[in-house]
C-alpha cells in the first residue's frame, strides 16, 4: 500500500480493505469553504482509488456536524470579488467535490453524524450510499442566503429523489430531518448516534469483502448508466463481464461457493 496522502484539514484511517476519511474542523462545523477539506476529499478519494488494496472509502465528520456546507461568516467578503474570479473560484474549489466523487473508482459511503447543509448535503448526496444517525439533517438551503447550489448539488438531489421532490427542497430551503430523509430516499438507513460508525464500517466491510476488480466495474457500470442508452450500456457490460470472466477471484469465488465458504480474493 502507498503511503497515506498528506490531509491538513481531515484524517484518513486504513481498516483492512476499508478506508475511512474523517472531516477534522469542528471548529467551523467541517465547512467546505476557507478550509482545506475541498483539497483534502479530492486528494483522499484519489488515493483510495489508485490503491489496488482499498475497495470502500467511508466519509464522515468529526463534532457536531456532518459539514455545515459554504463557511457563511466569510461568504459576504469572498462576494466581493469579480464574478469573473468567483467563477473561477468555483471551478477550482468547491466544484472539485463533485467531479472527484463522480470519477471515484471505489463505492463512497457517507456516515452522516449531524447536519449536512448546503454543500454539506450535496457533497453526502455525491457518495453511493449515505448512513445517518438521528441527529443527521439535510437541507438545500442555498436559497435561504440569496444564492443557487454553485457545487452541482441541483443535479445529483435530482437524480436521487426526483424532480419535484427535488424542486420543493431547493426552492424551500428547509431542513429535513434523520426519519424524513430515510422516507424520501435520502439516507439508506437511520441508526442511534452510537451505532453509525459501526454500522458504517460493518456495511463497507461487506462490500470490501467481495472481488475487489468486481466491485470496481460493477461502481463504474452504476455511474455508467445513469448518462448511457441501453444498447450502448449493453455493450460495456459485456467488455466489463469477459474481462471479470477472465479474473483469478472469479475462479475463487466459484471454488468458495461449491465449498461452501468464504472466499480469498487478491484482486488479480
Amino acid at each position: 500500500m502507498s503511503d497515506l496522502p498528506q490531509l491538513k484539514d481531515a484524517a484518513l484511517e486504513i481498516d483492512g480493505r476499508v478506508a475511512i476519511l474523517t472531516f477534522k474542523r469542528n471548529d467551523v462545523r467541517n465547512a467546505l469553504t476557507s478550509t482545506d477539506l475541498v483539497t483534502d476529499i479530492p486528494a483522499a478519494i484519489a488515493w483510495a482509488g489508485a490503491s489496488p488494496d482499498i475497495s470502500v472509502l467511508v466519509m464522515t465528520g468529526e463534532g457536531s456536524a456532518f459539514s455545515a456546507g459554504g463557511n457563511i461568516k466569510t461568504m459576504g467578503e469572498r462576494a466581493k470579488a469579480p464574478a469573473f474570479e468567483l467563477q473561477r473560484n468555483y471551478r477550482r474549489g468547491i466544484q472539485r467535490l463533485p467531479l472527484a466523487l463522480e470519477q471515484a473508482e471505489i463505492p463512497v459511503i457517507a456516515a452522516v453524524n449531524g447536519p449536512a447543509i448546503g454543500a454539506g448535503f450535496d457533497l453526502a448526496n455525491m457518495c453511493d450510499i449515505r448512513i445517518g444517525s438521528t441527529n443527521a439533517q439535510f437541507g438545500e438551503t442555498f436559497v435561504n442566503l440569496g444564492i443557487i447550489p454553485g457545487d452541482g448539488g441541483a443535479w445529483f438531489l435530482e437524480r436521487m429523489v426526483g424532480y419535484q421532490r427535488a424542486a420543493e427542497l431547493t426552492l424551500t430551503g428547509r431542513i429535513v430531518k434523520a426519519d424524513e430523509a430515510k422516507a424520501l430516499g435520502i439516507l439508506l438507513e437511520v441508526t442511534s448516534p452510537e451505532e453509525l460508525m459501526p454500522r458504517a464500517r460493518e456495511l463497507a466491510g461487506k462490500i470490501a469483502a467481495k472481488p475487489p476488480q468486481a466491485i470496481r466495474y460493477a461502481k463504474r457500470l452504476l455511474k455508467l448508466a445513469q448518462r448511457q442508452q441501453l444498447e450502448e450500456h449493453l455493450d460495456v457490460c459485456s467488455a466489463f463481464q469477459a474481462i471479470c470472466h477472465k479474473t483469478e477471484d472469479h475462479q475463487e469465488a466459484l471454488a468458495a461457493f461449491f465449498e461452501k465458504r468464504a472466499g480469498r480474493f487478491k484482486g488479480r
